[in-house]
């Protein structure tokens, strides 16, 4: 078994560090998200946080980790009585990305449960989670209703399994712990919601800090056991200061003045709903607790609400997450009161010093993380512009591909999934997961007689059973190609061109797709964005994007059809959206309006969906928008029409079959 890095040698993170150890105080607090760009020490700190926390007493053989003090009395494994239990560490259970639901929440053996009455379970990881950690990483790009099944379990304490009226339920509490890169997309706010704290984390810009992180992390690859070993007393003295303030929480007194100060925060921040209001209240008992303190202290609070509340906040869409800190301290002594002013804080450090961790107090924050700058390679062409400033974002019509696909679960396209309407039945590839029970019947029925059944009832065999066929909805690559050449410099009408192609974002976002972002102007194309789930990054390019020069339409289109090339080698079951914001015009390279000719062509004989925003103004309109979508074999839609509800089929069905790229 491989040594893990110690926690306490965790150079930084404070907040990082912070949020963990509080969760591990108490787990009703419910849980941390984190975060961060890569290499910021996410991983190694949750796993490090399950190598440091009391080892715990379990029933002996029991698959649910029941505590032998209070076994749960619905356990699969159980009735077990009290007693007497093995001790063994605090288990760490992760979630891979590509996990299924039944391997996260277990599975029914359906067939043997029809056919011979068997309840038959087996369990999950979130069984084998149960009175431990769980750990997603990436939990940005796991599937919503994996999401929601998980969140779900760590807000009852329980995962219920039910498949076709056989049902199990097993006890389910864990510290949840969710890492992601925000550049891979974010998490939906109703998920984000379920999380009891958030955390942003950053490398740090300073030399000697990141000195630092290099020489303990060589010394301990070089000699894992021997870089423990020195650790091993800081660990202790924080193992022990978890188990004192789990002692000491069902002392700590949450008055009336700290509960004004978390309710009036929670207004003044306009957080919707009472989850944050009591997460708070949670998260500042257990600072109290984790400082040796019976009482909440207004310090406590701020410290709650810095971690409690970023990812709460109404906020407007693609606005970076965070807390005006100003403002924070104005509610809290507004409505501070005598109650909360005790001077004395207690033996320990006090929340803010990064949970009084007996390592070296470097500040993990490091300065600001690194955004998207806009200052990528513009191809050259005279009369370039400023970047103007985008419209205000709107409801756009819902634009959609023909067909049925297979791709990753989303709300933008029809698709066969495994959750949806039903719209037919097959026999079952491998393991049965969703039961069509009419289907099932017909397949039996004509067999009763040769079975030897002759009363009432139906005599199943395996051969009978059917799979549910479902119909849903998949996400979809929504790759922009945006013309931003001198014919669209005008500024009035390039902020509104941007306003467009943010609302797309917006509804890209809403609907789980990945984007990307490909820009024309002067001699050339590029890639200003290639594909990702992040439609933060893409906002941001669209808004440092300059205008001016020729229109080289077809190098767009061409550049856009490699992106598309390179994107069906990846991620074949991912259907494109191509969405062209142009006014049409190509007076770009030799022979520019038959080259785009020739390049839009591409697009229609490989049947890829598109559609194009035409952004031709003027009193006198030339149509080379619309035929620009002609030779795409798509739709044309203006700005206007864009917004309104009463267009239908903006993008028309592909005739023939989509040819394999």
């Amino acid at each position: 078994m491989s040594t893990p890095y110690p926690f306490t040698a965790v150079v930084g993170q404070d907040d990082l560090r912070l949020a963990l150890l509080l969760n591990a105080v108490s787990p009703q607090v419910g849980g941390v998200l984190v975060r961060g760009e890569k290499g910021t020490a996410k991983s190694t700190a949750v796993r490090a946080l399950a190598a440091l926390m009391p080892e715990i007493e379990v029933v002996p053989g029991c698959r649910f980790s029941c505590d032998p003090a209070a076994p749960d009395p619905s356990c699969p494994d159980g009735p077990h009585e009290p007693g007497s239990g093995t001790e063994r560490p605090t288990a760490l259970v992760e979630l891979p990305v590509g996990a299924s639901e039944d391997r996260l929440v277990g599975a029914l053996d359906i067939e043997r449960a029809l056919a011979e009455g068997v309840k038959a379970f087996e369990p999950g990881l979130l069984a084998s989670a149960n009175r431990g950690i769980l750990y997603v990483d990436e939990v940005n790009l796991l599937h919503d209703h994996l999401v929601d099944l998980l969140l779900d379990a760590a807000a009852m304490g329980a995962s219920y399994v039910e498949r076709e009226g056989v049902s199990v339920r097993h006890a389910a509490r864990f510290l949840l712990v969710g890492t992601m890169n925000p550049e891979e997309g974010e998490l939906r706010p109703q998920l984000l919601d379920r999380f009891g704290l958030t955390v942003e984390v950053a490398a740090s810009r300073e030399p000697e800090q990141r000195v630092e992180v290099v020489r303990r992390r060589l010394a301990h690859d070089d000699d894992p056991a021997g870089f423990a070993a020195r650790w091993a007393e800081e660990e202790a003295a924080v193992r022990a200061r978890i188990v004192a303030a789990r002692n000491l929480l069902p002392s700590v007194r949450l008055g009336d003045g700290a509960l004004r100060q978390i309710a009036a925060t929670c207004s003044a921040f306009e957080v919707d709903g009472m989850r944050a209001d009591i997460v708070m209240a949670r998260t500042a008992t257990a600072l109290a607790a984790w400082a040796g303190r019976i009482d909440v202290l207004a310090e406590d609070v701020r410290q709650a609400a810095l971690l409690a509340l970023p990812h709460r906040r109404r906020r407007n869409p693609f606005d970076a997450p965070g807390l005006d800190e100003d403002k924070l301290d104005e509610t809290l002594q507004e409505f501070g009161g005598s109650e909360d002013d005790d001077p004395d804080p207690g033996p320990g450090n006090g929340p803010g010093g990064g949970g009084g961790q007996p390592t070296p107090g470097e500040d993990g924050g490091g300065g600001p993380q690194d955004g998207e700058s806009g200052g990528e390679p513009q191809p050259s062409g005279a009369g370039e512009q400023s970047a103007v400033r985008a419209s205000e974002p709107f409801r756009t019509k819902v634009l959609s591909v023909p067909g049925l696909g297979e791709g990753a679960a989303g709300r933008r396209s029809r698709a066969r999934a495994e959750h949806g309407r039903t719209i037919g039945a097959r026999r079952p590839h491998g393991a049965l997961t969703t039961l069509h029970l009419a289907a099932t019947v017909q397949a039996a029925a004509p067999h009763q007689r040769a079975r030897g059944r002759t009363g009432s009832g139906l005599l199943l065999r395996r051969d009978d059973l059917r799979q549910a066929v479902r119909e849903g909805h998949e996400s979809n690559l929504v790759l922009f190609v945006v013309d931003a050449s001198g014919s669209m410099a005008a500024r009035q009408r390039m902020s509104a061109v941007k306003g467009a192609v943010l609302s797309l974002l917006l509804d890209a976002y809403q609907r789980r797709d990945k984007v990307g972002l490909v820009t024309f102007r002067g001699s050339g194309a590029e890639v200003a964005l290639p594909p990702t789930s992040s439609v933060d990054a893409a906002a941001a390019r669209l808004e440092s994007l300059p205008t001016g020069g020729r229109t080289p339409l077809a190098a767009g289109l061409l550049k856009a059809h490699d992106v598309l090339r390179v994107e069906r080698l990846r991620d074949p079951a991912r259907r494109a959206l191509v969405v062209v914001v142009t006014d049409g015009r190509a007076t770009g390279g030799p022979e520019p309006v038959a080259l785009a000719g020739r390049a839009a062509r591409l697009f229609a004989a490989e049947g890829v969906a598109s559609v194009v925003v035409d952004c031709e103004s003027g009193p006198v309109r030339l149509g080379l928008a619309g035929r620009l979508a002609g030779e795409l074999g798509g739709t044309a839609v203006t700005l206007d029409e864009l917004r309104a509800d009463s267009i239908a089929g903006l993008v028309r069905e592909v005739q023939g079959d989509r040819r394999a790229a």
